[in-house]
């Protein structure tokens, strides 16, 4: 009895005692029933007197025994501390009926579909029986400003156009859209020659365009006619989610430019330009985000008052944030960057809050050939950031099976991104008027140690300005540095003849023939010189290619030192000083206050 009173006496409850000093199985369970009981009624007595749920009149006798041993959890909310994960938080409705419920979202989808009325997009039918009749739905997204903010509420009617047969409901379907490289190009010679760049957007725009096939839709959910919920939309006008929607629209733009002189270029069908002996003007347009700019301030507002004739379009200013890319202006040029973007991507994975590093990748770092992942955020961000553009092409090559390993390597390089998250290309004034072209190229000779394929890469300068660059795995193996290196230089050289057709067509000269550099002497010398036939025969294609150039004086290729090659960030993963020094060589930095 002594040990079983010591073992009970510090219970806050008097607990009953067993009947017998001898504990047999029966006694044991009748024993331990009588505390469980005993325990559960106490519990219930202290919860009531502590939540006072009971009247005052109605609450039990206080007990003798001291108050139950509650553990007071601490929260966050307690503590008066909110912090919602904000990727979980979803600010768009799920559905129609959630979004005709809230206010804002219900005006949004009314302005759309009032604009569709207005625009003649259907006309209401009896439904046809010899056609199959294709959906529609509501997308919905919350347009932001650069800083975050709340810029519009966007409901949108599309139709589903996967349900249409090629061949029946459509035909054509490609679009161009303008080409990164294009924007940097326009940008620097604005630059240059101190043009302003204004920025466009075409409300709408995909409802211009004409409909040549006979296509049927159903009612829009929650704008079902009232005196005919039975009739369908034959649609006159492309509207979003179809095929030929992006096609349609580009073939109506391309026709009122034409009407304005406007001509589109061949090295960039998304390029329209109209040069006379008084002015030069230039149009890029990504579907229905345009930029305009021209040595006649006069005549760009003749333009945009033209087009804002045919097509309502929303004039934006100076150009501040395009294609998620946001611009800041300074004295010297302006800086692009995509802050929010990287933002948003790393708060999507769950990394804005990590510890940053210093390099995208690690020097020697190995990746097998298993790999599936998605990054194709991470190739977007390559716009402005050429300086992950080695290890993003590295994470890219295993799209079929991924391992614990390469999840760390793009781990890694969001940890980068969120450390530079403010990190943009610059864009600067050149110190003369003419805008050279300089290159540099540089190969990683049997670098990937599952197959020995080397790697290419290359920066290209038009004037002080980065404006291309490339990074990517050969498609076969090199037997030598040398042939990896020509296979590089190859590629460079065809860029920079698209480039220069490009410039040609825009009218702007260079006083000086382009100039690459090159780390490996022997790639130098089979550039102007026939040598080395045994060894090289098998990559003639590209040795005629570049020596034609470099023999008409299209193209001159020099060495550099490899300690000065610029190239060497776009063919493999360089020290954390190198590293810095180089992307500080091609302008790559924080973004101005």
């Amino acid at each position: 009895m002594e040990e079983t009173s010591r073992t009970t006496s510090f219970l806050p409850v008097s607990f009953p005692h067993p009947v017998s000093s001898k504990l047999d199985n029966h006694n044991f369970l009748v024993w331990r029933k009588q505390i469980l009981t005993t325990l559960r009624g106490h519990k219930l007595q202290h919860f009531l007197s502590e939540t006072s749920v009971l009247p005052s009149e109605s609450q039990p006798p206080p007990s003798s025994a001291p108050p139950f041993p509650t553990h007071h959890m601490i929260t966050r909310s307690k503590n008066g501390i909110f912090k919602p994960k904000v990727y979980l938080i979803s600010t768009t409705p799920t559905s129609v009926l959630e979004a005709l419920q809230l206010s804002h979202w219900k005006q949004a989808m009314t302005d759309e579909y009032l604009a569709l009325l207005r625009n003649n997009t259907w006309d209401l039918v009896p439904p046809p029986t010899d056609r199959k009749l294709i959906g529609c739905k509501w997308v919905f997204k919350v347009k932001e400003n650069p800083d975050g903010t709340i810029n519009k509420y966007k409901a949108r009617l599309v139709a589903k156009g996967f349900h249409q047969i090629a061949g029946f409901d459509f035909n054509e379907t490609f679009s161009p859209v303008v080409k990164p490289t294009t924007i940097r190009i326009v940008l620097t010679i604005a630059l240059n020659l101190q043009w302003k760049v204004r920025q466009l957007d075409v409300n709408n725009a995909f409802l211009n365009g004409d409909l040549h096939e006979d296509i049927f839709m159903h009612q829009p959910q929650g704008f079902i006619d009232l005196i005919n919920p039975n009739y369908v939309c034959k649609l006159n006008k492309s509207l979003y989610g179809l095929k030929q929607a992006p096609r349609a629209w580009f073939e109506k733009l391309h026709q009122a430019l034409g009407i304005l002189g406007f001509s589109s270029t061949k090295s960039d069908q998304s390029l329209f330009i109209n040069i006379t002996p008084t002015h030069s003007t230039y149009i890029l347009v990504y579907v229905d985000d345009i930029l305009i700019t021209g040595s006649n301030d006069q005549f760009v507002q003749h333009v945009i008052t033209q087009l804002n004739n045919q097509f309502a379009l929303k004039d934006l200013g100076d150009i501040d944030y395009f294609l998620g890319i946001q611009v800041k202006h300074t004295s010297a040029g302006m800086h692009l960057s995509q802050a929010k973007y990287i933002s948003n991507l790393l708060q999507k994975t769950k990394m804005l809050h990590v510890k940053p590093v210093s390099t995208p990748m690690v020097s020697n770092q190995s990746l097998s050939q298993l790999y599936r992942s998605t990054v194709g955020a991470l190739q977007y961000a390559t716009i402005t950031r050429p300086d992950i553009t080695y290890s993003v092409n590295r994470v890219c090559q295993f799209m079929q099976a991924h391992l614990t390993a390469h999840w760390k390597a793009v781990k890694r390089i969001l940890r980068y991104l969120a450390g530079t998250l403010h990190h943009g290309l610059h864009l600067q004034h050149s110190s003369n008027s003419y805008l050279n072209i300089t290159g540099f190229y540089d190969a990683d000779w049997a670098s990937d140690v599952d197959d020995r394929h080397s790697t290419s890469g290359y920066c290209l300068f038009l004037g002080p300005n980065l404006v291309s660059w490339h990074s990517r795995k050969q498609h076969t193996i090199s037997k030598s540095s040398t042939e990896a290196e020509y296979r590089s230089v190859a590629t460079l050289v065809a860029e920079i003849s698209w480039l220069q057709s490009l410039l040609k067509e825009l009218n702007i000269s260079s006083s000086t023939t382009p100039v690459t550099w090159c780390d490996n002497l022997s790639t130098v010398y089979l550039s102007a010189n026939p040598i080395l036939h045994a060894r090289t025969k098998h990559i003639e294609i590209d040795l005629y290619f570049v020596r034609e150039k470099v023999l008409q004086k299209q193209i001159q290729i020099h060495h550099v030192p490899s300690s000065d090659q610029l190239a060497n960030v776009f063919t493999k993963a360089t020290p954390n000083s190198r590293f810095l020094t180089i992307r500080a060589k091609l302008s790559v930095n924080q973004s101005p206050p």
